[in-house]
C-alpha cells in the first residue's frame, strides 16, 4: 500500500480553468495569487500530506486514542505532526495575517484542505473547527475575546472543539440542558454534559477552547433560547495567558467503527461546582453564531467524500494494474491486468468522474465565497449561492463517498474486505460523514424548506440560469453527443422539481418532508453534470494551447462517462420527489 500522492494536475486544471477562481489573478484583490504561486503552494502541501501525514493514516488507525483518567493520548506520531502542521503555518492558510494566519484565498485553502483530508482524515478533523471558531470571534466583533483567544487558535497553539450535541437531545438543539448562570463579574457558570465532541481532549495543545451551546436561567424555550460560550480548558487570565485547570472534564472517548485517530469524547462541565464560561456575542444568538461553525464544518465534511473518493481511487488503480486474473474479452488474451476488464474500467471512471465533479463543485463554493468578499455589488448572490449548496455538497458527498468506499472495496475483491490492503479503512473512516454535523436527512430539509422555498427559489434559478448557460456552450462544440439531450432534460425536470416544491408550500409538508432526500440528490446529481460540462468545455479549449491532448482528451472521455452512467438518474428522482408520499401514510410501523 502506497501512501497518498496529491492529483496536483487534476487539482491545478480545475482550478485555473472550470471553476470561478479562473482569473482571479485580473482581479486587483487576488492580484498576487497567480498560477505560479498557486502551484508552489499546492506542491508544498502535497509533499507534507503525502511525507508525513499519509504514513500515519494506517498506523494511527490500529493504534487508535488512549483514555485514561480524564486524559486523552493521542496515536504515535500525532503531536511531532500537529506541530509541523502548525509551524509551516497550515493551519491558519485562509485566516488573517493579523492573528498569524496567511489570508490566502479559500479556493488555494479548499485544495490544500482537501489534501490532508486524503492523507489522514482523523488527524486533520480540528482544521475546520479552528476556521469555523475564529470566524465565530470575528463575526462576534468582541475585541476583548479576540484579543486574549484568536491568535492562540489561528497558530494552533490552542486548540478547539464544538460542543453541541447532549444525550437524548441529538440533533435538536433546542432541547438542549447545559445551563448557564451569569456571575458579578460577567464570566458564567457552566453545567451539562456534552457527547460526540471531536478533539474534545487530547494532548496536542496545552488548552482546548470549547464552544458550548447553554441556556440562561430566563431564556426563552426552544432554539430562541440558546447562547454561545467560550469554555477554555484552563482558564485564560486577562494578559492571555492559561491560569488554573476550569471545570471541564472528559469522562469517556467512544470506541468508533472509524476514525480511530481522531478522539470523539463525553465532555462534562461543572462536575465541582460550575465551569467558567465567558459570553460570545449576544445571549439568545447562539446558533446563529454556532452556524458560522457550522457551515464551515459542512463543507469541510462535503470535502471528505471528495477524499475519500480521491484515496479509494488511487488505491484501486494501483491495485488494478499490478492484479492479473481472466480473459481479455477482445483479444481473448488470459491472465490480464483486471484493469482491463470493461467492469472494472467502468468502476475506475465512475471514480474518478465523480471525485472530479465533487472536487469541481468544491472549488467552485470557496471561489464564490472569496468572491462575496470583493465584489460588494454580486455579494449577496454569491452568498445565496453558497448557502444553497451547503446542503446539497455536505449531503450529496459524502453519500457519495460512501458509495465509492464500497466501489474501491468491490475493484479489490476479497482482498478488500480484509485490513492488510488499507481500504478497509476507508469504507469505516467514510460511514459517519453522513451522520455528523447533521444527517443527510437533516440537510434535505434545510435544502427544501429554507433554501428553495425560504427565498421563493430565487437563488435556485439563479444557479439554474447558470447550468443553462454552461449547457449553451457544450452543446456548441463538436464533442457533444447523444448526451445533449439527456442534459437538456435534465435541465428540465430541476425546473419541473423546483416549481413542485415552490407550489407545496406549507399544505404540502408531509409530501416535501417524503421526497426531501431525492430531491437533495437530484440536485447534487445535477451540480455535479453542470461541473463536467464546465470541465468538458474548459478542456476542449485548452487543446489549443496545450501539447497534453490525450490528458485533456481523458477529462472529455470522462465528462461524458459522467453524463451517460450518472446523470440519467435525475429523471428517477424526479418522479420519485412528486410521489413520494405513496404508502407512507398507509403504512404502519409494526411494534
Amino acid at each position: 500500500m502506497t501512501n497518498y500522492s496529491a492529483p496536483l494536475k487534476d487539482m491545478s486544471f480545475l482550478l485555473n480553468h472550470v471553476a470561478d477562481s479562473r482569473g482571479f489573478d485580473q482581479i486587483e484583490h487576488f492580484s498576487d495569487y497567480d498560477t505560479a504561486l498557486v502551484s508552489a503552494v499546492l506542491g508544498e502541501a502535497s509533499k507534507f500530506a503525502g511525507e508525513v501525514l499519509s504514513p500515519l493514516n494506517q498506523s494511527g488507525d490500529v493504534e487508535g486514542c488512549h483514555f485514561n483518567d480524564g486524559a486523552v493520548t493521542t496515536p504515535q506520531g500525532w503531536i511531532d505532526a500537529y506541530q509541523q502542521f502548525c509551524d509551516n503555518g497550515w493551519l491558519g492558510l485562509a485566516l488573517p495575517e493579523e492573528y498569524g494566519g496567511q489570508s490566502l484565498p479559500r479556493f488555494i485553502a479548499a485544495a490544500v484542505h482537501e489534501m490532508w483530508l486524503s492523507a489522514n482524515l482523523s488527524f486533520v478533523m480540528f482544521q475546520a473547527l479552528t476556521q469555523g471558531a475564529a470566524e465565530i470571534l470575528l463575526t462576534a466583533r468582541d475585541d476583548r475575546l479576540k484579543q486574549r483567544y484568536l491568535e492562540k487558535l489561528v497558530t494552533g497553539e490552542w486548540a478547539t472543539c464544538m460542543s453541541l450535541t447532549e444525550p437524548g437531545a441529538g440533533s435538536d438543539l433546542g432541547n438542549i440542558r447545559t445551563r448557564a448562570v451569569l456571575q458579578a463579574d460577567g464570566t458564567y457558570l457552566i453545567r451539562g454534559q456534552k457527547i460526540y465532541i471531536t478533539y474534545g481532549e487530547h494532548d496536542l495543545t496545552k488548552n482546548i477552547v470549547h464552544l458550548v451551546l447553554a441556556k440562561t436561567p430566563d431564556s426563552p424555550p426552544g432554539a430562541k433560547g440558546v447562547s454561545l460560550f467560550i469554555v477554555p480548558k484552563y482558564k485564560v487570565g486577562e494578559s492571555g495567558q492559561c491560569g488554573e485547570l476550569n471545570d471541564v472534564r472528559c469522562v469517556s472517548i467512544e470506541h468508533k467503527t472509524g476514525l480511530h485517530g481522531s478522539p470523539t469524547c463525553s465532555i462534562s462541565y461543572g462536575d465541582e461546582g460550575g465551569a467558567t464560561g465567558e459570553l460570545v456575542g449576544a445571549e439568545n444568538r447562539g446558533l446563529e453564531y454556532m452556524f458560522i461553525l457550522m457551515n464551515e464544518a459542512r463543507l469541510s465534511t462535503g470535502q471528505q467524500g471528495v477524499a475519500i473518493g480521491e484515496m479509494g481511487y488511487q488505491r484501486a488503480l494501483e491495485y488494478s494494474l499490478e492484479r492479473t486474473q481472466g480473459r481479455d474479452a477482445l483479444t481473448g488474451e488470459t491472465n490480464v491486468l483486471i484493469a482491463r476488464h470493461p467492469d472494472v474500467k467502468r468502476m475506475l471512471m465512475g471514480l474518478r468522474a465523480q471525485v472530479t465533479a465533487l472536487r469541481a463543485l468544491s472549488y467552485q463554493i470557496a471561489s464564490r465565497l472569496d468572491l462575496a468578499e470583493v465584489e460588494s455589488q454580486d455579494r449577496a448572490a454569491h452568498l445565496r449561492f453558497v448557502a444553497l449548496m451547503t446542503p446539497i455538497f455536505k449531503a450529496f458527498s459524502t453519500e457519495s463517498g460512501n458509495l465509492m468506499a464500497g466501489t474501491t472495496i468491490q475493484i479489490f475483491g476479497g482482498m478488500g474486505f480484509v485490513e492488510e490492503t488499507g481500504v478497509a479503512q476507508l469504507m469505516r473512516d467514510i460511514r459517519v460523514t453522513t451522520i455528523y454535523e447533521g444527517t443527510t436527512g437533516i440537510q434535505a430539509n434545510d435544502l427544501v424548506f429554507r433554501k428553495v422555498q425560504g427565498d421563493q427559489g430565487e437563488a435556485l434559478k439563479e444557479l439554474m440560469t447558470d447550468i443553462e448557460t454552461d449547457f449553451a456552450k457544450y452543446i456548441a462544440l463538436e464533442i457533444a453527443g447523444c448526451e445533449k439531450e439527456m442534459l437538456a432534460q435534465m435541465i428540465a425536470v430541476l425546473k419541473e422539481s423546483t416549481e413542485f416544491i415552490l407550489q407545496q408550500g406549507k399544505a404540502g409538508r408531509e409530501t416535501l418532508l417524503c421526497g426531501a432526500v431525492n430531491f437533495l440528490e437530484l440536485m447534487g446529481i445535477a451540480c455535479c453534470s453542470w461541473m463536467m460540462m464546465r470541465t468538458a468545455v474548459a478542456a476542449y479549449e485548452q487543446k489549443e494551447h496545450s501539447s497534453d491532448t490525450a490528458y485533456l482528451n481523458n477529462l472529455i472521455a470522462l465528462s461524458r462517462f459522467y453524463f451517460a452512467h450518472f446523470t440519467p438518474k435525475v429523471l428517477a428522482l424526479h418522479k420519485s420527489v412528486i410521489t413520494a408520499e405513496a404508502g407512507i401514510q398507509d403504512y404502519q410501523i409494526e411494534e
